[in-house]
């Protein structure tokens, strides 16, 4: 016997036709102004800093294409017990990058690149155990390509220095408010 889930196909259609779609329009129904600001300043730095604009909206596209496709997965309640629980335990990762990302720009003198570079890196294991059979290898590919490019030593270096403290503080500042309102 033939097995077919119109469900099944239903979100894998969702997610093809997101992904082909994953622009500013197609994000605002993920991800909130203040995500979406925070997404901004990201791109600005990796622009900055890579001196590439094709690069820096690559890896934003690419952390957009992967918001969205877990929030469709997770909209359409594909995890089950275990996964959820790894989902507790990406958030629970992230929310500690975020807080020691907004640590690091509050406290003069304590940045240390290798820590951050070590969340970062936990929290994309923890993203592809979670996603390892729902999404394609090319979206895995995707999620090593964002998180690599944000742990980067010398891009968190260059956020943390001077040159990019006007960045760094409106970062901050959406972080702190994704924190506070418990979005992250």
């Amino acid at each position: 016997m033939e097995s077919f889930s119109s469900k099944s196909l239903a979100l894998q259609a969702e997610k093809k036709l997101l992904s082909k779609m994953a622009g500013r329009s197609v994000a605002h129904l993920f991800i909130d102004e203040t995500s979406s600001t925070v997404l901004d300043e990201l791109y600005r730095v990796s622009k900055e800093y890579t001196h590439s604009r094709a690069q820096a909206q690559r890896v934003i596209k690419d952390l957009i294409k992967v918001a969205v496709k877990v929030a469709v997965l997770h909209r359409n309640d594909s995890f089950g017990p275990s996964e959820l629980a790894q989902a507790s335990r990406f958030r629970q990762k992230l929310r500690q990058g975020a807080m020691t990302a907004l640590s690091f720009g509050e406290v003069d003198f304590t940045f240390e690149a290798a820590v951050l570079a070590s969340l970062l890196a936990e929290c994309r294991d923890a993203l592809l155990e979670l996603v390892q059979h729902h999404l394609t290898p090319k979206s895995h590919g995707r999620i090593r390509h964002v998180f690599d490019h944000f742990s980067d030593p010398g891009l968190l270096t260059a956020l943390y220095g001077p040159d990019f403290s006007q960045h760094r503080d409106k970062i901050c500042d959406g972080l702190r408010k994704l924190l506070d309102e418990g979005k992250l």
